[in-house]
């Protein structure tokens, strides 16, 4: 049986220019929102692995020469040598269980070097006000200190910038080049968090690894490309137009 070679389709696809671009900036945008999420829950996903995994793994013994930041990240270590109060500093904004507080960061001269290491030694809290800093007492004589390497942040927040006293006694950051630069001596680029009982002191060692989020990104990830997949449908429907009888 042949086919009718009049029949044609009842609707037809009319394109506009303006909600063709629009849908298009709106794809992009969501396309790009998804692939950021999920980018997000991977990279979450490999630290929380790469954490598991040299957890496990003995301490490595941080000597004078430096290290790979990155290849040392969240593995556990063991230093030797002599704190230097006179370099040591409070990290601000450190709240503990509703409490306001410090980080204690110490450098660590290692021994038979002159390399330093800041330990941050754990949090104090603060209870007389942001002109009263705590008194906080440092071993002497030369010690073995105990904990996880970390890789401090190097971001910067537009809304908040850095303090007057960044380069004193309270800061926000942890800013390991600004602090060789300033002292010239050669520093390692990590922070030894120390173990919880690796010292007896008052400060309190509680050193939370990453919330495990992977799935939250992955959802919102989801989500983001299933609003995309709605737009371009939507963008199609409303598109087409039925032919007007003749």
């Amino acid at each position: 049986m042949l086919l009718n070679p009049t029949f044609v389709f009842p609707v037809h696809f009319t394109f506009r220019w303006l909600p063709s671009l629009a849908t298009l900036a709106g794809l992009v945008v969501l396309i790009y929102l998804g692939m950021w999420q999920a980018g997000k829950g991977d990279r979450l996903e490999a630290e929380l692995n790469q954490r598991q995994t040299r957890a496990h793994l003995g301490p490595q013994r941080v000597g004078g020469d430096l290290v790979d930041a990155m290849a040392l990240q969240d593995a556990p270590v063991i230093v030797t040598g002599q704190y230097e109060p006179e370099g040591q500093f409070f990290l601000d904004n450190r709240q503990l269980d509703g409490q306001p507080g410090l980080h204690v960061l110490t450098p660590l001269r290692i021994t038979s070097s002159n390399t330093r290491v800041l330990v941050n030694r754990g949090w104090v809290a603060w209870p007389h006000g942001r002109d009263v800093l705590p008194v906080v007492a440092t071993p002497v004589g030369e010690v073995t200190v105990r904990g996880v390497a970390s890789v401090p942040s190097t971001k910067k927040f537009f809304l908040m910038p850095e303090a007057p006293t960044a380069q004193g006694k309270l800061r926000l950051r942890v800013d390991l080049a600004g602090i060789a630069a300033k002292t010239g001596q050669t520093l390692q680029p990590v922070v030894i968090m120390q173990e919880a009982d690796d010292a007896k002191d008052a400060l309190v060692r509680r050193w939370d690894p990453p919330e495990n989020r992977v799935d939250k990104h992955r959802a919102y990830a989801f989500q983001w490309f299933g609003m995309a997949l709605a737009l371009v449908i939507f963008y199609l429907l409303a598109s087409v137009r039925r032919r007007k009888a003749p």
